[in-house]
């Protein structure tokens, strides 16, 4: 009997052990055959029943919202506006366009400035971009007169410039066509349809003809060195300026060389002239054809104007002022300042302090870049400042430069409305 019961409780385990694995595989197996009939889960079900995913959705579809509604943009424009410059007396130009005036002091003593701040999406109908004196480049006018002459809301004194003739000293474009090329490879400001870049520019100009390459150095600039290979276009006047010792001159018209010369030759409407060293450009000498090719480094293929000027101020939201790598340190000390800068939200900050006076003792370099950075620039360049320094806004000049109504200069960062087509 005890051997009976012994052998019923060594049964009892190993047969309810038998059941439970059945059970266990009937249970995997029906899971996996409800699991390979179930049907797909679709986006919708898992956005319904998933609410950190409908959040973000919702905030997404948000976003874009904002981005479409022009009244929500204003008003995100205008609070901060308010809110970055509390205490200061601001003027609406137009919308998306502001105008503030403040005083800031610098070891006890007073600075005068004025600030234009645009945001592109909000100021649809109007376009930023350089402006010239004239139809040539050696010409100048004041800023009054370049911004009457554009038909302009607002207007700043531009890049550098020759004082004797007006030429620009550096990389200019507007309506995507390359006035000048650069000097030192100075940084300048690229203006976009949807936003601005800043970099330093090299230009990468070549000619080709007769199996020969010949790196052309500038466009439309004096000349700085005999050996220098300068293009002229009609930009520039009627005649090319003279040539180098033992230089030539080749006019070229649709991909043709048309007259070769040591004497200054015509420039013609729908060509150009090459001006450089004879032992170089003789390479070309017979050529059937011979073919220009103008890129810049970076390329910034969608660029619509450009504007150059020196040195940083600001680069990728830090203080950045390599006044002695761009060859400007001539413009150090305390001076009156013009600057231009970009924010995270893509407005357009230009500047005009006072200086040289009293009342207002100008900026260094350095206090600038601080400046700049202080009112959202992530990215920011000087302009040419001293006498030049103006800015016209509604037809009035706002600041008080040295020279009443400012200087003649060579050329102006403007706003206008666009034309239409």
């Amino acid at each position: 009997m005890d051997t009976l019961i012994d052998n019923q409780n060594s049964f009892t385990p190993y047969r309810t052990c038998e059941y439970v694995l059945t059970l266990s595989l009937f249970m995997i197996f029906s899971f996996t055959i409800m699991t390979l009939f179930q049907p797909p889960i679709l986006a919708n079900d898992i956005l319904a029943n998933t609410s950190v995913r409908t959040s973000s959705f919702q905030i997404m579809t948000e976003n874009i919202k904002e981005e479409m509604n022009p009244e929500i943009q204003k008003e995100k424009f205008e609070q901060r506006i308010k809110i970055k410059y509390k205490g200061y007396p601001v003027t609406t130009v137009a919308d998306g366009i502001k105008h503030i005036k403040m005083t800031k002091y610098y070891s006890g003593k007073p600075v005068r400035i004025n600030i234009v701040e645009v945001n592109k999406d909000i100021a649809k109908n109007y376009e930023i971009k350089p402006a010239i004196a004239s139809k040539t480049l050696p010409n100048k006018r004041t800023v009054r007169t370049i911004a009457q002459n554009t038909n302009s809301i607002v207007a700043i004194n531009g890049g550098y410039f020759k004082p004797q003739t007006g030429v620009p000293l550096g990389t200019l474009m507007i309506d995507k066509k390359i006035y000048t090329g650069p000097i030192y490879n100075r940084v300048a400001f690229g203006i976009f349809e949807d936003g601005f870049d800043v970099s330093r520019i090299e230009l990468n100009a070549t000619i080709t003809g007769n199996n020969e390459v010949i790196k052309i150095d500038n466009i439309n600039q004096p000349r700085m060195l005999s050996s220098y290979i300068l293009a002229y276009t009609r930009d520039w006047g009627t005649q090319a300026p003279a040539s180098p010792q033992y230089g030539v001159q080749l006019q070229v018209v649709g991909n043709k060389i048309l007259a070769a010369s040591a004497n200054p030759l015509s420039i013609p409407e729908n060509g150009y002239v090459i001006v450089g060293p004879k032992s170089k450009l003789s390479k070309l000498f017979g050529a059937k054809e011979v073919k220009i090719d103008i890129k810049t480094t970076p390329e910034w293929k969608d660029v619509e104007h450009i504007i150059s000027g020196g040195p940083y101020l600001v680069k990728n939201g830090e203080v950045f002022v390599d006044m002695t790598a761009q060859k400007l340190q001539s413009i150090g000390g305390r001076n009156p300042r013009t600057a231009i800068g970009y924010t995270k939200d893509n407005d357009l900050i230009m500047i005009a302090a006072d200086g040289r006076e009293g009342s207002s003792i100008g900026l260094t370099l350095v206090e600038l870049a601080n400046l700049m950075k202080s009112l959202g620039c992530i990215n920011a360049i000087n302009l040419d400042g001293g006498g030049s320094t103006v800015m016209y806004v509604n037809g009035q000049i706002v600041n008080k430069p040295q020279q009443i109504g400012g200087i003649a200069l060579s050329n102006a960062l403007v706003i206008s409305k666009k034309s239409v087509n």
